[in-house]
C-alpha cells in the first residue's frame, strides 16, 4: 500500500535518485538502546597524513596523530596489507605499493607504531597487531611510506590530513531498482535504494522533493531529472466540466511551440582522463581551448561543469594538475559556482594574469556517470597482477548461452589495448599485446572475435569496429591478445610557437647530407642527385616535445633492442618518433619528413623537478613529466625537403608518436598544423597551433588565411 502511495506522489520524477533523509532510518531500523560504544574525545581521535619530499599527493612519509603529537611508523615488519589499511583511512581505495628506510625524508618527534601487521582488512590500524603505541627499537632512518591509487573513497574530502570517526549512518551508495526487471543499461527509473550495513534499503518518501531527486539522479550520473517540457505538449489548458462525450467539446488550447531544435555549443571538455567523466577542465573562449586554474575550486563548481557535460554531479573538484597540465592560455581564476548553473560560463570568475596561476595548478574533475555494467564482460587472466593478462571476452551463441573467448592478437594494437583497460576500469594501456605467454588460469582456447580496430576513444571492445565472423591467422592461446594496463600515461605536445619563430630554408649541400641520406631524410629524388655535388633545400625549424602527463615517456623498446646508428654516433629507441609533412590546401602530402628518436632525453624540466633520462653514455631513454626534450632545427633530420617543392600556400603538420606505438593519456594533441606560405626563395609560417586548440569554427577557417611570420633564409 505504501509503495503505491509512494509512487502515485512521484509519478514521472520517481525514476533517478535521491538524498540522505533521516526518516529512513527511522523507518527501516531500531535504535540501539545498550551496549554502544561512546566515541572517542576529540583530542584522541586518531588524524593521518602524507608526508615528506619529493611526492605526489597520493604518496608520503606516512604520520599519525595520536595523544596529540604526530609522529611515524617503522618500516619493520612493513607490507603492501598496513599500506591499504592506511591507504583506506587517508581516503584513497587502496595502496598500489609502500616505501622504506625514510625514502620520503626522515621525520620528526615520535615513532608511534613498530612491527604492524595487517591483514588489509582492518578498519583501521590500531586494530593490526603490533608492538603498542609509542613502543619501538626504531630510529627516522625507517620510517615507512605509503603510495595510494589516485582514486577517493566516497564520502572523503579531498584534504591530507583525515580526522578518523566512524559514522555507520554514512550514505556511501545509491542504486534505483526497477520495478520491472530489465537488462536494459543504464537503469533510468525505479525505486531508490541505499546501501546500509550488509543489504540495501529504501527512502521513505515522507517530504520528498524534487530537489532530492536533482541529487540522486547526480550521484548516479545523470545531470538531472527528467522533466516534461512545455513546447512537448499540443494541447493546453484544457478545461472539462465532466459531462462532455468527447476531448474536443472542452475548452481548450493548442500549444504553437517552436520545434526547431537549437544546436548547442561546448564551451567545456575533460582532457586526460584515463574514465568517461574525469579530465582536466579546459573551456572555450575567443575560439581558443584554455584550462581553469584551481584557486577556489569546489565541488559546487566541479558539478556545474559535471552536468554541463551532460554527466551527474562530481565526486570529486581536483586541484594542483592532478589530471596532467594544459598548454597554452588560463582562462579562469577563482570559479564561484551556486551549482545550479547550466554553463561554468555563468558562474563568478576572475580573468588571468601571468602573476596569478600556473599550469601546475590546473583543475580537474572526476564525476558521477551512469552505471553501464561494461566491466562483466570481459576480463583478465593469468596476469602476475590484476592490471595485466590475456584478454578474455564473453560471446553469445546461438543458442543463447555465454561462455568466455579470446581475442585474435592479429593486428592488435595500442589503441585497442586504450579501449579495454578502459572498459576493464584499469586506467590507460602501457602496451597491447599480440602474443600472449601468461599461464592459462581459466582454461578458455576458443577464439571469439577477431579484426578489432578501435579509434581509441570508445567504452567497450564491443563498440569497435570487427569481423562479423572470426578470422584468424594464428589459432593457438598464446596468439590471443593482452594488455599491460596502468592507472597513469604520459602526454607528448609540442610547442607549436617556437616551431613558428624557428623557420627558415636552408640550402644544404649534398657532400653534408651522407647521415642524413642513410637514415631516408631526403626525398626519394635525392637518390638520383649528382653526389656529392648539388644540393638540397630544407625546411628547418625546432621542435619542443612537452610530456604534460602523469606518467614518464619511454620508449616501448627495451634497450636490448635499440638500433645503433654509427653514422650520427648514437642509439635510435624508435624508428620513427615523428612525422613533418607539408601538405597542400587540399590534403595531399607534397613533402614529408620522418625522424626516428636521435636520443629522448631530458633537455629542460619545470623548476623543482630533475632530470632522470640522458642520453650520453649508453643511458635510459625517455622524458620525464614536467621535463621537455628539445630537438634543434640545426641537426639533422631536423627537416622536411622541400627541394621539388613548387611556390605556393601549403600546410605544415607535425605528428608526434605517429604510431601510437607508446600509450598516452590523449593522443589528440599529438598532431600540430600550420599555414605556410612559399614563394620560391623565403618560407613564412602563421597560425601554428595542436590539433585540438581551436574551436570547430576557428580549425575550418584556418586553411583560408595563410599568413606570414618572419623571412628568415640562410
Amino acid at each position: 500500500m505504501k509503495t503505491s502511495r509512494w509512487w502515485q506522489q512521484c509519478s514521472v520524477i520517481s525514476f533517478l535518485l535521491a538524498v540522505w533523509l533521516p526518516a529512513w532510518i527511522m523507518a527501516q531500523t531500531t535504535p540501539p538502546t545498550q551496549g554502544t560504544t561512546s566515541p572517542k574525545p576529540q583530542n584522541d581521535r586518531l588524524q593521518f597524513r602524507l608526508v615528506g619530499y619529493p611526492r605526489k599527493h597520493n604518496e608520503g612519509r606516512i604520520e599519525v596523530f595520536y595523544k596529540g603529537e604526530w609522529g611515524t611508523i617503522c618500516d619493520d615488519d612493513f607490507s603492501l596489507s598496513n599500506a591499504n589499511v592506511l591507504c583506506r583511512q587517508l581516503g584513497f581505495v587502496s595502496a598500489t605499493g609502500w616505501t622504506h628506510s625514510a625514502k620520503y625524508g626522515k621525520g620528526l618527534g615520535k615513532i608511534w607504531l613498530d612491527n604492524v601487521q595487517c591483514n588489509g582488512g582492518e578498519k583501521s590500524i590500531e586494530l593490526c597487531k603490533s608492538r603498542g603505541w609509542g613502543n619501538s627499537d626504531c630510529t627516522h632512518d625507517e620510517d615507512a611510506g605509503v603510495v595510494c591509487k589516485d582514486e577517493r573513497l566516497p564520502g572523503f574530502v579531498d584534504s591530507n590530513i583525515i580526522d578518523v570517526q566512524m559514522d555507520e549512518n554514512k550514505v556511501e551508495k545509491v542504486r534505483l531498482r526497477p520495478v520491472v526487471p530489465t537488462k536494459k543499461m543504464p537503469i533510468t527509473e525505479g525505486v531508490v535504494e541505499i546501501k546500509y550495513r550488509n543489504g540495501w534499503v529504501q527512502i521513505c518518501d515522507v517530504g520528498w522533493t524534487s530537489k532530492n531527486t536533482r541529487v540522486i539522479c547526480g550521484m548516479l550520473g545523470f545531470p538531472d531529472e527528467k522533466k516534461r517540457q512545455k513546447n512537448q505538449y499540443h494541447l493546453h489548458s484544457v478545461a472539462c466540466v465532466g459531462t462532455e462525450v468527447h476531448l474536443a467539446a472542452c475548452p481548450l488550447e493548442f500549444n504553437k511551440g517552436n520545434y526547431r531544435g537549437r544546436l548547442r555549443m561546448i564551451m567545456v571538455r575533460l582532457k586526460g582522463g584515463a574514465k568517461l567523466g574525469e579530465g582536466r577542465v579546459e573551456v572555450l573562449r575567443n575560439n581558443e581551448w584554455g584550462t581553469v586554474c584551481d584557486d577556489r575550486w569546489t565541488l559546487l563548481s566541479a558539478s556545474v561543469v559535471c552536468r554541463e557535460l551532460g554527466f551527474g554531479s562530481a565526486k570529486e573538484a581536483l586541484t594542483g594538475a592532478r589530471m596532467g597540465q594544459g598548454m597554452g592560455p588560463i582562462h579562469m581564476n577563482e570559479v564561484l559556482c551556486l551549482g545550479t548553473e547550466k554553463s561554468m560560463w555563468n558562474c563568478g570568475f576572475k580573468n588571468i594574469t601571468s602573476e596569478d596561476c600556473q599550469h601546475v595548478e590546473d583543475a580537474a574533475v572526476r564525476c558521477n556517470t551512469p552505471y553501464m555494467a561494461l566491466e562483466n564482460s570481459i576480463r583478465l587472466t593469468g596476469g602476475r597482477t590484476r592490471y595485466e593478462g590475456r584478454v578474455e571476452v564473453l560471446s553469445t551463441e546461438a543458442n543463447g548461452t555465454r561462455i568466455w573467448g579470446l581475442i585474435c592478437g592479429g593486428a592488435w594494437s595500442t589503441k585497442e589495448a586504450m579501449v579495454a583497460c578502459r572498459q576493464l576500469g584499469l586506467g590507460y594501456a602501457n602496451h597491447g599485446l599480440q602474443e600472449t605467454w601468461y599461464w592459462d588460469s581459466s582454461n578458455v582456447t576458443e577464439m571469439v572475435m577477431s579484426g578489432v580496430k578501435c579509434t581509441g576513444n570508445e567504452m567497450s571492445l564491443s563498440h569497435c569496429q570487427h569481423h562479423r565472423t572470426v578470422s584468424c591467422q594464428k589459432t593457438a592461446a598464446k596468439f590471443s591478445a593482452g594488455v599491460i594496463c596502468s592507472e597513469t600515461a604520459s602526454d607528448l605536445v609540442l610547442n607549436a610557437p617556437l616551431v613558428q619563430q624557428s623557420v627558415y630554408i636552408e640550402d644544404r649541400p649534398l657532400h653534408m647530407l651522407y647521415c642524413a641520406a642513410e637514415e631516408n631524410c631526403l626525398s626519394k629524388s635525392a637518390a638520383s642527385a649528382n653526389w656529392p655535388y648539388g644540393h638540397r633545400r630544407l625546411l628547418r625549424f625546432s621542435s619542443q616535445i612537452h610530456n604534460i602527463g602523469r606518467a614518464d615517456f619511454r620508449p616501448k623498446a627495451g634497450r636490448h633492442s635499440w638500433v645503433w646508428h654509427a653514422c650520427h654516433g648514437h642509439y635510435h629507441s624508435m624508428d620513427i618518433f615523428t612525422h613533418y609533412d607539408l601538405l597542400s590546401s587540399n590534403g595531399t602530402k607534397v613533402a614529408e619528413g620522418h625522424k626516428a628518436s636521435f636520443c629522448l632525453e631530458d633537455t629542460e624540466c619545470h623548476e623543482g623537478i630533475s632530470k632522470r633520462y640522458e642520453c650520453a653514455n649508453f643511458g635510459e631513454q625517455g622524458i620525464t613529466v614536467g621535463c621537455w626534450d628539445l630537438y634543434r632545427h640545426d641537426i639533422d633530420c631536423q627537416w622536411i625537403d622541400i627541394t621539388d617543392i613548387k611556390p605556393g600556400n601549403y600546410i605544415l603538420q607535425i605528428v608526434i608518436n605517429p604510431n601510437f606505438e607508446v600509450a598516452e593519456s590523449d593522443f589528440t594533441n599529438n598532431a600540430m598544423k600550420c599555414n605556410c606560405k612559399y614563394d620560391g626563395h623565403r618560407i613564412w609560417l602563421h597560425n601554428c597551433h595542436m590539433g585540438d586548440a581551436f574551436s570547430e569554427e576557428a580549425e575550418r577557417r584556418f586553411e583560408k588565411y595563410p599568413g606570414q611570420f618572419n623571412n628568415q633564409i640562410s
